[in-house]
């Protein structure tokens, strides 16, 4: 079991770039999906932040998108993105196989899979407005769903509910198991993102 703050001092040390990292952890969600699925006929929606892991996200529908109708929901500030996150926006932003689309009139019952890559270990007190209705929404879809690192909403060391959290079908956690985890252990898949056991 990790805690997010030994997390993120193992990142640093490991002289692994973060780009490197995030691109892993996205290729991992990916590859976990197409485990479960055959992806052919899926429509699907990633749902991503300004922080790493709306990056996450990002890489992710890179590669899901050559397989999957691939759609996503950025509700973020552009100008806020994370560096790394920024430079993943970059490399989808003129992608024809993926299509951006605007919070108002999304229906997310049309979506076989959703991927939250809202926020990761990050979390900071209560949610946003914004955030918390995608919340709602993505809870009262059909669709399968996949947390990325973390279910948004969870504290990843207490595994305390702030407002509402993604009640995921699958989490996709990076390294080690996330403390707050426990008690969702059975939906959890740990996937190595390449930083040192």
């Amino acid at each position: 079991m990790i805690l997010s703050q030994d997390m993120r001092i193992l990142e640093a040390k490991s002289n692994i770039p973060r780009l490197s990292l995030m691109e892993n952890a996205g290729k991992a969600v990916y590859r976990e999906i197409r485990q479960r699925f055959e992806l052919k006929y899926k429509k699907i929606l990633v749902v991503c932040y300004h922080g790493n892991n709306g990056g996450d996200g990002f890489v992710a529908a890179r590669y899901l998108c050559d397989e999957a109708e691939t759609d996503i929901l950025f509700i973020g500030d552009e100008g806020k993105m994370k560096k790394e996150a920024l430079i993943n926006f970059k490399k989808i932003e003129h992608n024809e196989k993926i299509q951006f689309i605007v919070d108002e009139g999304v229906d997310f019952n049309t979506y076989d899979i959703i991927v939250d890559a809202i926020l990761g270990i990050g979390i900071q007190g209560m949610l946003n407005g914004e955030i918390s209705a995608v919340i709602y929404d993505i809870n009262n879809s059909k669709a399968y769903k996949v947390a990325v690192d973390i279910p948004t909403g969870l504290n990843p060391d207490t595994g305390e509910v702030f407002d509402k959290m993604v009640n995921a079908d699958l989490i996709v956690t990076f390294h080690d198991m996330k403390k707050g985890l426990e008690k969702l252990q059975d939906k959890v898949v740990v996937a190595d993102i390449g930083l040192p056991k």
